[in-house]
């Protein structure tokens, strides 16, 4: 079932969607998730919201795709659950404890991690010490771990001693995602992990991403990447100015008239 926020009065007699009331599909959903965001109302400057009220939830092992216009506020999502942006109201909450505007070292401790859409490498530090970085707060955890995303990502560990900065952009994006991995996280946060790369690269990021959730990692990523988005998660958010468009799962949004009327054509041709 395909859930759309209720900002048009008439939008149920012009689409095949169903409307839902009072963040009620949210509500029910959201109980005994791994990691929820209720009403998150954030921004970057003083007074100026980007986030206005927007709703989220993973559950443990999902998969769950952002997608939504330029400027909706995908990243930002992301960031005010990471404790990058501060949260002017709203909670986030993981198994249940409030983690709202937590920093990030802690938000790792606890289990979450997050690889940011540029700068996501130490490019002067070769692979293996960049995935030691992600690892500084359990150090003796190291060859464990490295063993964990060596399976997942093989030529990684067989170039470990290759500076970062050689690496092309997909490659990259392999480290920063296994450096992210390596403290274990029970949510993993991608913002925008294809982007900037040719399709070939691009499919072998939604590829790993898919691989890291079935290895018992839950997923939640934004992309610009709409259709390929949808096409890989078991749930998808449509973001626009900041709220809630729509909820469904990924195939349901892929095939929804009204969702491919209003986004993914234009995603598509923005990209």
């Amino acid at each position: 079932m395909t859930h759309r926020m209720p900002e048009d009065p008439d939008y149920g007699a012009q689409a095949g969607a169903t409307a839902v009331t009072d963040r009620e599909a949210h509500l029910a959903g959201a109980q005994d998730a791994l990691l929820r965001a209720d009403q998150v109302v954030a921004g970057y400057l003083p007074g100026v919201n980007i986030l206005n009220g927007a709703d989220l939830y993973a559950r443990e092992g999902e998969l769950v795709g952002v997608i939504g216009p330029n400027g909706a506020g995908k990243s930002t999502f992301l960031k005010a659950i990471f404790g990058l942006i501060p949260i002017r109201s709203g909670t986030v909450t993981m198994r249940g404890e409030d983690i709202t505007n937590l920093e990030a070292h802690q938000l790792v401790t606890r289990g979450v991690g997050y690889v940011p859409q540029t700068n996501n490498v130490f490019p002067r530090l070769t692979i293996e010490e960049n995935l030691q970085v992600g690892v500084f707060q359990r150090p003796k955890r190291f060859q464990e771990r490295f063993e964990f995303v060596a399976e997942l990502f093989p030529t990684l560990a067989q170039r470990r001693k290759q500076r970062a900065g050689s690496l092309s952009g997909g490659e990259r994006q392999m480290v920063a995602m296994a450096r992210a991995l390596m403290m274990e996280p029970s949510v993993l946060l991608l913002d925008e992990p294809s982007a900037g790369l040719s399709p070939l690269l691009q499919d072998e990021v939604f590829y790993q991403t898919k691989r890291i959730n079935e290895a018992g990692v839950t997923v939640i990523m934004v992309e610009q990447n709409a259709r390929r988005c949808l096409q890989i998660c078991d749930r998808g958010y449509v973001l626009d100015q900041g709220r809630n468009a729509y909820m469904a799962t990924g195939q349901e949004l892929l095939h929804d008239p009204k969702v491919i009327e209003l986004y993914l054509g234009t995603l598509a041709r923005a990209r």
